[in-house]
């Protein structure tokens, strides 16, 4: 429990033990499942807690007022991290009201047994609904990330509650973004965004601009994954960041993926990396093996390009690799450069598997794809370096003109 601002409470929970979030994304340091309570005339709750944390919720409830007089839950987002108790919860506290989007009804019907008893009530874009000394106004967020998604502003204390949208995974101590570092923060919140929110940039800068429409004060944001962002520094800090991230302009750093099997693909990607760098391109090679594929995405999220290696197998690419560039093709990054590479032994498919799907995420492929039989010798690393040279001036040309 913890008063954010005057009666206004966190009382989530912080999974310290959580490494895999949502079965596909690392979340190296844990996460959080942030719920928040308004004491008003009516009281009010804000979202629920994943499953297996209600207990702990509720004796945070329990230490400000009894749950039983909590007189409405608002669901910003049925997804089950912040909405598994509400069952529970609604058990517990029987409100006069549960506020959802109407996409989030249709969400609540598909998820839960037991609803026809349940108080629902639907709000949408310019709803209010008034709760004593404050109001709540809803704003709709389709697609950011679920296409129930909304968020709930309360004017008299700007203050908005915000769900996934401005999150990060961070499991700490700490409620506040201004008690850690800004790196740090920053870091968290390009994982969590270029992992989690990318494919929806669009959606991010139409939200952004509907906030700056409707000329909402905002001097506190309560995300429902990590940190709590307050006073206008750290509010501009996170507003400014997610334009950066949705505009996804083109920078001037490259990333080097790989997988390999006796490591001449692994030799290509070095050489590669050595052409770069006589272009004075910063780059990260990163093998598959070593880092998750959610790590290479946050990498992506700085790289104006993105070369990908595989040696051929069965006609294909090692699975690492596939699944990365399916991955990698969900998430749908734009204004990127590409290339492919790799060793093959006697068909060398492994190329056009990969150039497909570079191109099929969107990406510029300006050099042909190379490709090395077996082992490389000296004059096809030095191939490799002129490839990574050319490729280095093509990003340097893409770049020109671009401010971060």
């Amino acid at each position: 429990m913890l008063e954010i601002k005057k009666d206004i409470y966190w009382v989530g929970a912080v999974d310290f033990k959580n490494r895999d979030f949502h079965g596909y994304s690392l979340s190296p340091s844990g996460t959080t499942y942030n719920a928040y309570l308004v004491r008003d005339a009516k009281n009010v709750l804000f979202d629920t807690v994943k499953a297996g944390f209600y207990g702990v919720m509720r004796d945070r409830l329990s230490e400000i007022m009894p749950p039983e007089k909590i007189d409405y839950i608002v669901i910003n987002h049925v997804e089950l991290d912040h909405a598994a108790c509400l069952p529970e919860f609604i058990k517990l506290c029987k409100p006069e009201c549960v506020f959802c989007s109407p996409m989030g009804e249709k969400a609540i019907k598909a998820h839960f047994q037991g609803w026809q008893d349940w108080p629902l009530k639907t709000v949408k874009t310019g709803d209010k609904v008034n709760i004593g000394r404050r109001n709540i106004h809803f704003i709709e967020t389709p697609m950011l990330h679920w296409p129930d998604s909304m968020l709930s502003y309360i004017p008299e204390d700007k203050l908005l509650i915000s769900n996934d949208a401005f999150g990060q995974n961070v499991a700490s101590s700490e409620r506040f973004a201004d008690e850690l570092s800004r790196e740090y923060l920053e870091h968290a919140m390009t994982e969590y965004y270029h992992n989690i929110v990318l494919p929806y940039s669009r959606q991010v800068l139409d939200v952004l601009g509907k906030v700056e429409k409707l000329g909402l004060e905002i001097d506190m944001i309560a995300p429902d994954h990590g940190l709590i962002f307050r006073g206008q520094d750290q509010v501009g800090f996170v507003l400014g960041a997610y334009k950066r991230f949705a505009e996804q302009k083109t920078q001037k750093r490259a990333v080097i993926v790989y997988d390999t099997m006796w490591h001449s693909t692994e030799s290509m990607a070095y050489a590669i990396g050595e052409g770069l760098g006589k272009e004075n391109i910063p780059f990260r090679l990163m093998d598959l093996k070593q880092n998750h594929h959610s790590a290479v995405m946050t990498e992506v999220a700085r790289c104006g390009l993105v070369a990908v290696g595989s040696p051929t197998l069965n006609n294909g690419v090692l699975p690492l690799v596939s699944g990365f560039l399916a991955y990698m093709k969900g998430l749908r990054p734009k204004n990127r450069l590409g290339a492919a590479f790799g060793s093959y032994g006697w068909s060398g498919e492994c190329l056009k598997v990969i150039s497909d799907e570079l191109l099929a995420t969107g990406m510029e492929l300006p050099v042909e794809a190379l490709r090395i039989n077996y082992v490389p010798g000296k004059e096809d690393l030095a191939k490799c370096e002129e490839m990574g040279a050319t490729l280095g001036m093509a990003l340097s040309e893409k770049c020109a003109g671009v401010q971060d």
